[in-house]
């Protein structure tokens, strides 16, 4: 009996769900007009939004990294061993970078500030056409006069509000238009791609960021190997030289005495003085070009390879909202918040 009644509450509770849903659908029909009005409405937000709103442009780079040969630099270390060269004095910086740290480069304020005071073109530079296009005199009026402003100086004679704009500048570009990825985190292929309403920019300005930040990571990289290379070849040339010069003064020293008698020491003494020197100089040129053959191998294994795989080419890929696309969803979207409003509206009208 007491199952029988629970039974017919919820069956009474269903019915009412049904009932009330019922209400809000005759609800909504009889506001039909309102619906029509707001998606008329929305249709024609949606149509201005797609005719006025500015295509975006995407410039992309994409490029493989390769790392330097540090697992080959144990076997180089064994080979060096065995001729009395410690390779630890001509290592590199194996771990200054790492595939990861080239990406956050890419976001760093001096590549971006270094990039947007590069040429955009003959006259112009980056920060003034992104400047222009983005309307930041205008925006910026009340705190900025760009008009007493030349980013074409060097940039040691910047004023603090020149460097305060490249530093705001660089911020937008990182935060709304850069994007630095990898596709795939087990590939070492990186995708680098800056969107923005202007097309020229986003082309010039991914190319010139890509080669700043490329060339200042293959320059830190290769740092310290090339500057050992460096010496190196240095001390070698300067004990050439002098190599060179002992072997011509021994070559003399034997012309002035042609047949000498081996019995007067004093006749010789001269001629294998010079010999001993051309010997010893040439011991010491020997063992500096050994050390600098491993230098310029442990130089090579230690510079990463980066190979461009594809660059922006115009035109340049575009995202923007097609007609019918933006008509739909202006439709859609007020079509929404007008059945929204219906709905607390009459909440409001039944519990008022």
């Amino acid at each position: 009996m007491a199952g029988s009644q629970h039974f017919s509450e919820n069956q009474f509770t269903i019915k009412e769900v049904f009932q009330n849903i019922g209400e809000w659908i005759s609800y909504f029909l009889s506001k039909w007009k309102v619906l029509i009005a707001a998606g008329i409405i929305g249709l024609g937000l949606g149509a201005m939004v797609s005719i006025f709103k500015k295509p975006v442009f995407h410039g992309e780079t994409s490029f493989v990294l390769e790392e330097g040969d540090a697992a080959g630099m144990g076997q180089m270390s064994g080979l060096a061993s065995l001729v009395g060269v410690n390779l630890g004095s001509l290592g590199g910086t194996s771990g200054l970078f790492q595939g990861d740290n080239i990406m956050e480069l890419y976001r760093s304020d001096r590549m971006l500030g270094e990039t947007l005071l590069s040429p955009f073109d003959e006259g112009q530079l980056l920060i003034d056409r992104f400047i222009s296009f983005e309307e930041l005199d205008k925006k910026w009026a009340s705190k900025v006069n760009f008009e007493a402003m030349d980013f074409s100086i060097p940039r040691d004679s910047f004023t603090v509000s020149q460097d305060s704009v490249v530093k705001e500048v660089s911020k937008l570009i990182r935060e709304n238009q850069l994007a630095v990825v990898k596709p795939d985190r087990k590939l070492t292929i990186i995708q680098v791609s800056i969107s923005s309403k202007d097309e020229l920019f986003a082309k010039v300005f991914n190319e010139r960021l890509v080669e700043k930040v490329n060339g200042f990571y293959l320059e830190t990289k290769t740092k310290k190997t090339g500057e050992n290379l460096s010496i190196l070849q240095t001390q070698a040339d300067s004990v050439r030289a002098i190599l060179d010069e002992s072997i011509g003064a021994y070559a003399a020293a034997s012309d002035r005495v042609p047949n000498a008698n081996p019995l007067l020491s004093s006749a010789t003494v001269e001629s294998r003085k010079r010999q001993i020197d051309v010997q010893a100089t040439g011991a010491v040129y020997q063992e500096i070009v050994k050390n600098l053959e491993i230098a310029k191998v442990n130089h090579r294994n230690n510079s990463p390879l980066i190979q461009i795989i594809d660059q922006p080419r115009l035109p340049l890929k575009r995202t923007e909202i097609r007609l019918v696309k933006g008509m739909v969803l202006g439709a859609f979207g007020t079509g929404f918040l007008t059945l929204l409003m219906l709905y607390f509206r009459r909440l409001y009208q039944k519990h008022a």
